[in-house]
């Protein structure tokens, strides 16, 4: 008798435990976010320290539908194959109603690939590669930041602007180095059709032989060169070919240079006079932008970088679109990013219901040392809105998802 009260009186409590579980899972919406937190941790860091100031001030207005908003945060060690296994137990295990994250473009199209299959929402907060809104678009998947094509032809409308007519490109070998050069080549080419691209260099992702790269360059003699290398093979890259005077007398390009992330590191060694895509925080001084930067200094006693902007906005675009939709489904989750606009630091963007990409734009400007550390000079902030292909090429671009 006293065996058959003690397994009642187990199974009872675990009754009401399993009860208690259920209702606390019920008690914040979770949003499973995938990155590279230990491979690439000077930049997931920042964009982990900008959503963390998104919930803090989403929670503290009261949070969504009612509920604080909570990020379950995983490391996918950079590998595409870990970030859908991960992907599949943040879905299931931990109940999260979406999917957001990601750096690299090759872990990003996986993540989008198995959003497509399992029909779960995916937000590609910072992948740049255009195949993941256009070839390899799907209606599950949304991006956040500017893309590879707009950033490029931003840059390539300033490039226009010079007397250069040849340039080399450098880029890393895969998805979005392939994008970058492929963007440019077709901005700059329709802005001024006589230009010539007259060497291309693929060096291997974070495993660049910057002196053999930078002879390869001079040897082709361009007037300009396009750079799309960033991180640890930026950096070897820019003193090799200062070292070697690769870049006097010659226009020079960079995508993503001018982001903190990058440019920080280099201190000194800053490539000057580069036309670059960045974040210049310390001179921002209208009300939005400045007030998230005050915020984020406060918190962290540090500037932000461009993925600390991408993290908060990552946060807010997630907060709007579920408001947006009045609940968690997913079918009416997507309904509502086609369109969405959300209020942030760089202004009102919009997430489009042809390709799913957000106008989020980017800040243009030249490198320039000031107290011993590369800083952006002369920029301006471009609107992503005028940097995006019309809906008749949408259409030829995204079959796929058509």
């Amino acid at each position: 008798m006293k065996i058959q009260q003690l397994i009642t009186s187990a199974l009872v409590a675990a009754a009401i435990g399993l009860t208690g579980m259920s209702a606390n899972a019920a008690d914040t919406i979770k949003i499973g976010e995938i990155n590279h937190y230990k491979r690439m941790a000077a930049f997931a860091g920042p964009y982990k320290n900008g959503i963390e100031l998104g919930l803090q001030e989403i929670n503290d207005a009261g949070g969504v539908l009612g509920k604080p908003l909570e990020f379950i945060y995983r490391d996918d060690q950079g590998k595409p194959g870990e970030a859908v296994k991960i992907a599949e137990e943040l879905m299931t295990r931990e109940e999260a109603v979406m999917l957001t994250g990601t750096i690299l473009s090759h872990v990003g199209l996986a993540i989008s690939s198995y959003a497509a299959e399992k029909k779960h929402l995916y937000l590609a907060s910072e992948p740049l590669a255009d195949s993941l809104v256009w070839e390899k678009g799907n209606e599950y998947t949304f991006r956040l930041r500017s893309s590879t094509y707009m950033q490029a032809a931003m840059l390539a409308e300033e490039a226009a602007k010079t007397d250069a007519k040849t340039y080399a490109t450098i880029a890393p070998n895969y998805a979005y180095g392939k994008d970058a050069v492929a963007a440019f080549k077709k901005a700059l080419t329709a802005l001024k059709p006589e230009v010539e691209f007259v060497t291309e260099q693929w060096p291997a992702l974070f495993k660049i032989d910057a002196g053999a790269e930078v002879q390869a360059i001079e040897r082709a003699k361009p007037d300009a060169i396009y750079n799309v290398t960033f991180g640890g093979d930026l950096a070897k890259f820019v003193r090799e070919g200062t070292t070697r005077g690769l870049f006097e007398g010659r226009h020079a390009y960079g995508l993503l240079t001018g982001e903190p992330e990058y440019l920080e590191p280099l201190a000194d060694e800053a490539p000057v006079g580069w036309v670059v895509t960045g974040y210049p925080w310390y001179d921002l001084t209208d009300e939005s932008n400045k007030a998230f930067v005050d915020a984020y200094q406060a918190k962290y006693e540090e500037g932000p970088k461009i993925g600390s902007l991408v993290g908060y906005m990552t946060a807010q675009s997630i907060a709007a679109g579920i408001t947006k939709a009045g609940s968690t489904d997913t079918d009416a989750m997507i309904a509502a990013f086609k369109g969405l606009e959300v209020d942030t630091p760089v202004g009102k963007i919009t997430f489009r219901g042809q390709d799913h990409q957000s106008t989020m734009g980017a800040f243009v400007g030249t490198v320039a040392l000031k107290d011993g550390a590369g800083v952006l000079v002369d920029w301006k902030y471009k609107d992503g809105a005028d940097y995006l292909p019309s809906d008749e090429e949408v259409k030829k671009l995204r079959p796929a998802a058509e």
